[in-house]
């Protein structure tokens, strides 16, 4: 049970209907996470950020590896809905996402997610330098920033219990199969 309801729409504050039919236009979604964002607009404003975060980087990882960082990032966190959400985008995809084929980059790239998630106070070193190596300082920072809005997004549903949206419900991880391991060959 979520700790804070979703918006009704056709009770809700001019302000959430404007910022919900806004990027329902845009994004042509709007998810159980949205609808409890919209008790508070500027917090919805501020976690959509994430989009153009998400444009930012697909220029250098492209779409398979945004895709994969974020869901390393959510898997790390036990977000269930993020981990679902992006699991659905790689089996669509025809991936499996506990089994990926991951080039080196992108094994550094989840190792950088991972490690964000799991400390962002201690990304180690041999984390780090590879993609020091691989990025500038632009793609660093939006790198980053993208890993953080994606943990802050995880910190929203986990710590206001919201449900997974039912379209998701066929993707979710099965109770058997294993957590993927970033220090696990070619899992993220």
């Amino acid at each position: 049970m979520s700790r804070v309801p979703q918006i009704e729409y056709a009770g809700a504050r001019a302000e959430a209907r404007e910022a919900h039919d806004a990027h329902l236009r845009e994004q042509g979604r709007i998810t159980n996470m949205k609808r409890t964002l919209l008790q508070s607009v500027p917090a919805f404003h501020a976690l959509m950020e994430w989009y153009p975060l998400r444009d930012a980087v697909r220029p250098f990882l492209g779409d398979r590896l945004s895709t994969i960082f974020s869901h390393a990032v959510s898997s790390e966190n036990d977000c269930l809905i993020c981990d679902t959400f992006f699991r659905r985008i790689l089996v669509d995809a025809g991936e499996d996402p506990d089994r990926l084929e991951l080039s080196e980059m992108d094994r550094e790239v989840v190792a950088y997610g991972r490690a964000l998630a799991h400390s962002p106070h201690q990304v180690p070193e041999e984390v780090w330098a590879p993609l020091a190596k691989r990025f500038d300082h632009e793609q660093l920072v939006a790198l980053t920033a993208f890993g953080a809005l994606m943990i802050a997004t995880n910190v929203i549903n986990n710590a206001l219990q919201v449900p997974l949206d039912g379209y998701l419900e066929p993707y979710q991880r099965s109770v058997t199969a294993p957590r993927s391991d970033a220090r696990s060959a070619g899992s993220p």
